[in-house]
This record gives structure tokens, sequence and C-alpha cells, in this order.
């Protein structure tokens, strides 16, 4: 079974924004990565077709494919967790989500669509769709 995680986006403005800082990371590796202090128990299940959406501003907005979770030391010795991911943003039709700490587990059923999913005929900009919803409309 493939389950996914959900975290905010802390600091970032838009997607754009997202794959701005994470050009930085490639720079100095394959993979973009996120350090976290707990490890996922269903780590096996993210392995298994997982991705991590991100929410930013109050919305989840793009995921991006789980590829590696790996324990690692931070420089005090403290056990960590590295979320290691596909360079690929894969832009979602935007789903409001309260704030919330750390990561949540996501269940596949819970997810919001990828935009370029064929689901519908609409490809529709993530701010639109969002203005949408917020007005009852979608």
């Amino acid at each position: 079974m493939t389950i996914h995680l959900i975290k905010l986006c802390v600091g970032v403005e838009s997607v754009e924004d997202l794959a701005a800082h994470q050009l930085l990371q490639l720079e100095r590796a394959d993979n973009p990565v996120h350090r976290t202090r707990m490890m996922p128990k269903r780590a096996d299940e993210l392995l298994n077709g997982g991705s991590l959406y991100w929410v930013i501003r109050n919305s989840i907005r793009v995921r991006q494919k789980i590829v590696d979770v790996r324990q690692y030391k931070d420089a005090e010795g403290k056990g960590m967790c590295e979320l290691v991911f596909s360079p690929d943003l894969v832009p979602t039709y935007a789903k409001p989500k309260r704030p919330f700490q750390g990561w949540r587990y996501l269940k596949s059923d819970n997810a919001p669509r990828d935009l370029n999913s064929g689901d519908t005929a609409l490809d529709i900009p993530a701010s639109l769709d969002e203005a949408l919803k917020k007005a009852g409309v979608w």
C-alpha cells in the first residue's frame, strides 16, 4: 500500500519559489532533501510510490515523489531523518489546508489530483482553482 506525507513549506511564497530554493540544493546534490526530526514508521509504504505534498500559503499546491528515507546524525550527534525527493515538482489542484506542526501521513484517497492528471478537461492555474473553491463555486 502507498502512503504519502503532507508538510508545510515554511518561508516559501509559491511553487516557483520552492523550485528556486531546490535548484540551489541540486548544485550540491543529485536530489533535493528535507531534514526532519522524526523518522516515519511507515517508510516502506512511502517508498512504494509515495510523495510529499507541500502546503504553500494555506493550500496543497505541489508534490514530489519520495525516492529515499534515510537516517543520519546532525552535527551534535542527534538522530534525524532525511527525506530525499525526485527533483520534479508536480503541480496539484489547490486543496486548502490549515496550518499544523511537523508532517502528517496522507492517504491516496485524500490527496489532491495532479493538474495534468487528465481527470478533468480543465487545466487552470492554482490561484484560480483556489479562488473558485473559496467562492464555493468549485
